[in-house]
């Protein structure tokens, strides 16, 4: 690896422990545990796009840029990147039922980094470094790693389809969901991010691959403990036997 590629990856996983340690104490400040106290803040929608947003230009510019860019195997991780960033970056934002809802700036702004470097190393790993050649459109690692993925996005979306159909436009309150995954853990949406980009890191077979994965676990499951607190001492009726993210297990 270069100097550049390992500078990104220690800054990742230097940023990961932290946000792991300091959420272990206090909650991001946004959606369901949404409060004052952070700062101006923006609509939820525009937030939602601005953090997101790197994820989809800079992996693609900087991949497309690389001399292994159009490689067969690296075009078709690219889609794979895209179909699920693209829809989190300009679709996901505009089917909230509160898109309005305020969010603070520096959330935004702290995933915007965290996207923009996540995006500059694995954008290096499909154009750069992968050499991901029609062969490795063969090989067990990418078929393995595609089957997470396509895996973790169907629960994905099917967790967000369920969360956003509790909702009447304009909406803003919660409610027990039910069906699907949810009827063994409380964040199953979080539960399908982890397993896609567990899938990436397979698929990839990359240095880079695996510190997103971890990240996105540094941030995800202490979320999902927060969230699986807050609908048990919300809500008296919540099911009992529901765990917060892994089935049968925690």
């Amino acid at each position: 690896m270069s100097p550049v590629d390992v500078a990104v990856l220690a800054v990742l996983a230097i940023a990961g422990g932290a946000a792991f340690v300091a959420l272990q104490f206090v909650s991001a400040p946004y959606g369901r545990h949404a409060r004052g106290g952070w700062g101006p803040t923006m609509p939820q929608w525009l937030g939602w796009m601005v953090m997101e947003s790197p994820a989809v230009w800079m992996v693609a510019g900087v991949a497309l840029c690389g001399p292994d860019g159009l490689s067969p195997g690296s075009l078709t991780l690219l889609a794979l990147w895209q179909l699920h960033y693209v829809h989190r970056t300009f679709v996901y934002p505009l089917r909230q039922r509160a898109p309005h809802r305020p969010m603070p700036v520096i959330v935004a702004g702290l995933a915007f980094v965290f996207n923009l470097l996540n995006g500059l190393a694995n954008g290096r790993q499909l154009g750069w470094r992968g050499g991901y050649g029609l062969d490795w459109l063969a090989d067990p690692r990418f078929f393995v790693g595609v089957a997470l993925f396509v895996v973790g996005e169907l629960v994905n979306h099917h967790a967000d389809h369920t969360l956003l159909s509790l909702r009447k436009p304009g909406d803003e309150g919660y409610r027990i969901p039910y069906g699907g995954a949810f009827r063994w853990v409380s964040c199953p949406n979080y539960l399908g991010e982890l397993v896609a980009w567990a899938g990436w890191a397979v698929a990839t077979w990359s240095p880079a691959g695996v510190m997103f994965f971890l990240f996105t676990a540094a941030n995800l499951v202490p979320r999902a403990a927060q969230n699986h607190r807050w609908y048990r001492e919300t809500f008296p009726d919540y099911p009992r036997e529901r765990r917060a993210l892994i089935p049968w297990m925690w």
